[in-house]
């Protein structure tokens, strides 16, 4: 019996000793459950925030994709603008050369204008010389016909 009784406290320290070992890996079980829970509400809220970050960063390459887009469309713009004022240069260039020709131009006409008004008024005068002599050519030559004329009398 003292047998039964020492197996039977053997038993019973065991049980203990298990009970415990069981308590110890319920409480265990439990702070694992707790921190599987907490783990996967955690996982849950970053699943969440994931989702909220990726459709921000697809609001965002869109956005770029646009900014992008007008990027460039200003980059054409500033480049139309660039040839446009260079153009608009080059057309002032030869306005100026074209006002400078003018001015010469006319300058020249005034000289012209002066030299046709002086080689008018010499033939003017070469015309009145000539009709004078005309008239003492048509004079002197009656008076040669008329002295013809007498010595052929006499």
């Amino acid at each position: 019996m003292n047998q039964l009784r020492l197996e039977q406290q053997e038993a019973e320290a065991k049980a203990e000793e298990l009970a415990k070992k069981v308590k110890a890996l319920e409480q265990e079980n439990m702070a694992k459950e707790q921190e599987i829970r907490s783990l996967s509400h955690k996982n849950q809220l970053l699943e969440e925030e994931s989702e909220k970050l990726h459709n921000e960063n697809k609001g965002h390459k869109e956005e770029l994709s646009r900014s992008g887009q007008s990027g460039t469309h200003n980059e054409t713009l500033q480049r139309r603008v660039q040839l446009l004022e260079e153009e608009a240069e080059e057309s002032d260039r030869n306005i100026r050369e074209v006002n400078d020709k003018l001015r010469q131009t006319d300058v020249k006409a005034g000289h012209y204008e002066r030299k046709v008004q002086a080689l008018e008024a010499a033939r003017d005068q070469w015309e009145e010389k000539y009709e004078e002599m005309s008239k003492k050519y048509a004079g002197v030559k009656k008076e040669l016909e008329d002295l013809h004329l007498e010595i052929g009398n006499i």
